[in-house]
């Protein structure tokens, strides 16, 4: 079967461009790809909802990357008033252009997989509206030459079908980098997830301390007459009683406590090793912060000075972690839009409007300008900008 399969997918596209080692890929992969047990539900639910230093680094990232000024030029100009600027800017009924980026680059950042949906057309071709789809309903099926033949979207029992080889593509998929998976990406709560356990455990261990006294702070010692005594079953339970209703829980702290003939305090404390998950959980948040591309600085942690100030930490947030992000969506972007619009538009990153980037840029523009071997129309395309009209 599998080689009338190979046989198969060799004469129907003998003459097409396709790659050599699709058919294979085809085979191994012909569902839905096999997930560990930290699917993407678990993960966000662990790692984003239930977790304070993942929720900060994909909100921090998601936020500052839809805030980054887009700008849309060909090879001959820059365009203030474009169809494709409008659809950005209004893409749907219930979003902006910066809810619809926030709503894509989280999906990216807690499942490494970003789906976004072209629904309608207008009369000059382009679609009418534009949507986010969550990635835990979106479902690959690949074709026998390994590339996506089609999306499935499930809410609940109800399905719907992307065909992806009829007409434009509704559909685009932007993925991270994963060595092991031909159709997922890897994302960075995934690769954060043994941290974002232990910084919960740790997290779970503090509040168990505080509610529930999981480590005494002391023993109660009842020596008897001879030293040798052992209390009644009414007098235990009595004294457990009385201990759990005016001793434990946070609103009994620092109460005295009075006890009778026979019964005598014996404190306890936490020795050093006890006192390491402190540490632990320092150390777990770190690396999360690590796994997003955060610097710690940002996140506030204490004692944590990488960065000589807290400027230099945020321009290598901005260099290291958002533009890479709002470069590689862009990139798939302009792969998918402009075909509805013309083929040399392009989208890009108008690092100009970056706070964080000023002064860098106000260098190199002072740079640029000053070289006067160059003629205007190198610097300008140094710059990033189109060519004027009457560039040669």
């Amino acid at each position: 079967m599998v080689f009338k399969l190979f046989q198969t997918a060799r004469r129907g596209v003998a003459e097409e461009k396709a790659s050599a080692v699709g058919a294979v890929v085809a085979v191994h992969g012909a569902g839905r790809a096999a997930w560990s047990p930290r699917d993407t539900v678990s993960l966000t639910r662990t790692g984003f909802l239930q977790n304070p230093v993942g929720f900060r680094c994909v909100k921090m990232i998601a936020e500052a990357a839809a805030a980054v000024p887009v700008v849309l030029q060909d090879s001959q100009r820059r365009y203030d008033v474009h169809p494709l600027l409008g659809l950005l800017e209004r893409p749907n009924p219930g979003q902006g252009r910066a809810a619809l980026f926030e709503a894509l680059f989280g999906q990216l950042l807690l499942s490494g997989d970003g789906y976004l949906e072209a629904a309608g057309e207008t009369l000059d071709g382009g679609p009418a509206e534009l949507h986010v789809l969550r990635s835990d309903r979106m479902k690959v099926i690949p074709g026998v030459d390994g590339w996506p033949v089609a999306y499935e979207y499930a809410v609940g029992a109800k399905k719907h079908l992307f065909n992806m080889r009829e007409g434009l593509p509704p559909v685009l998929h932007v993925k991270n980098f994963h060595p092991q998976d031909d159709h997922y990406g890897l994302s960075a709560m995934a690769a954060a997830a043994v941290s974002v356990d232990v910084h919960n455990a740790a997290a779970r261990w503090s509040k168990a301390l505080l509610d529930n006294a999981a480590r005494p702070s002391g023993a109660i010692v009842y020596k008897g007459a001879d030293g040798q005594g052992q209390l009644g079953a009414d007098q235990y339970s009595r004294l457990r009683d009385e201990l759990e209703l005016n001793h434990q829980g946070a609103r009994n702290a620092g109460r005295p406590m009075l006890l009778e003939g026979g019964l005598d305090w014996k404190p306890m404390g936490f020795s050093p090793s006890d006192m390491e998950f402190h540490k632990t959980k320092d150390a777990a948040a770190r690396e999360i912060a690590l796994a997003f591309g955060v610097p710690p600085m940002l996140m506030g942690f204490p004692g944590d000075n990488t960065y000589a100030n807290y400027q230099e930490a945020n321009r290598a947030f901005y260099r290291l972690t958002v533009l890479p992000l709002v470069g590689k969506v862009l990139a798939a972007i302009n792969g998918w839009l402009p075909d509805r619009f013309g083929p040399e538009l392009r989208l890009g990153a108008d690092l100009d409007g970056i706070p964080a980037l000023a002064a860098e840029r106000e260098a190199q523009w002072r740079r640029i300008s000053d070289a006067d071997f160059l003629s205007a129309a190198e610097k300008r395309s140094l710059l990033g900008l189109p060519r004027l009209a009457d560039d040669a």
